[in-house]
């Protein structure tokens, strides 16, 4: 689909566009919101079909079939939301690489739907749970993006961070390492593995398991995970103490947000996996992820001009020890 060729309207378009995708961005969120209280009240096959629901459009809304198919009503009220941001960018985002992310958010949420739809016929195996899980935080963490490509600061650059920071390395690890603890964190839900340590901090009254079996493992796994997490986002908060003040800002408030998400994650031990409690963990780690990706982005969008400027001074001869 061709651009707008009038660059006003090209222009209001685009302003209105990043409206739009920051809008989506509350939107998606509340639909990993809809999909956790799926698996957190055991919802998944109270609709036992796909894509009808008992085969109809519109089951009564009664029991598990609520957050089942109101899970489903919200997916594709996404879905509709996503083709219409693929057609508007394609409409009047001049930069390619917008446009091809764009169609590809849409690829996946379609995807998504598609792995959704195969986890209630094949009965809730793991992996095709698993699986949906994933794929819908990586679609959370596009929509994030696109909405951060779209905004007014995307083409703004505070040239201060010194270029011996570890801050945009340690950014990227931090959200890579966030995004395998949610992923973790996903398998061990879904292997009903969230109790399969019924004590915390300690486990079975110690440091390690006595005994091992594959959901005491993932488990295990899932609270090494969430302590390597909370020392990179401190470390990464660390290393931005010197970095711009948005920067430092949001370094700081992953921090605040790791510290919830570990109580969280404790409380559902406490209050044995009670619903509302095991939902928010399961956003809250998803806002994490979306905080320390944009944080890794705004960082190492300042590398090409770090290195231009390193240049300049080779050039004049004023390179810094």
């Amino acid at each position: 689909m061709s651009l707008i060729s009038n660059p006003t309207q090209r222009s209001k378009g685009r302003e209105w566009l990043a409206v739009y995708a920051r809008a989506l961005v509350p939107a998606v969120l509340f639909l990993l919101v809809a999909g956790a209280m799926v698996t957190s009240t055991g919802s998944g096959l109270a609709v036992p079909d796909w894509p009808l629901s008992f085969g109809k459009v519109m089951p009564p809304m009664q029991g598990g079939v609520f957050y089942e198919h109101g899970h489903r009503m919200v997916a594709t009220a996404i879905g509709l939301l996503t083709i219409l941001l693929a057609i508007w960018t394609s409409r009047v985002e001049p930069r390619a690489w917008v446009r091809r992310l764009t169609w590809g958010a849409l690829g996946l949420v379609i995807l998504q739907g598609v792995v959704g739809g195969m986890t209630v016929l094949l009965r809730l195996p793991v992996w095709t749970s698993a699986l949906h899980a994933c794929l819908a935080q990586g679609f959370f963490l596009v929509i994030v993006f696109l909405a951060l490509a779209h905004s007014p600061s995307w083409e703004k650059r505070d040239i201060t961070l010194s270029p011996q920071s570890h801050l945009p390395r340690l950014a990227l690890l931090t959200t890579i390492a966030i995004y395998g603890q949610l992923v973790l964190g996903a398998v061990m839900r879904h292997m009903n593995a969230a109790l399969a340590i019924p004590d915390f901090p300690t486990v079975f009254g110690g440091l390690f398991p006595p005994v091992w079996t594959p959901q005491i493992l993932i488990h295990f796994a899932h609270r090494v995970g969430a302590l390597i997490v909370t020392l990179l986002v401190f470390g990464t908060a660390v290393a931005a103490r010197r970095a711009p003040r948005n920067l430092r800002t949001l370094a700081l408030g992953m921090t605040l947000i790791v510290l919830v998400q570990v109580m969280l994650g404790a409380s559902i031990i406490w209050t044995s996996r009670q619903v509302v409690v095991a939902t928010v963990h399961v956003v809250v780690g998803a806002v994490l992820l979306a905080c320390s990706m944009v944080l890794t982005v705004k960082t190492h969008r300042e590398l090409p001009a770090r290195r231009n400027a390193a240049s300049t001074l080779f050039a004049q001869g004023e390179v810094p020890a």
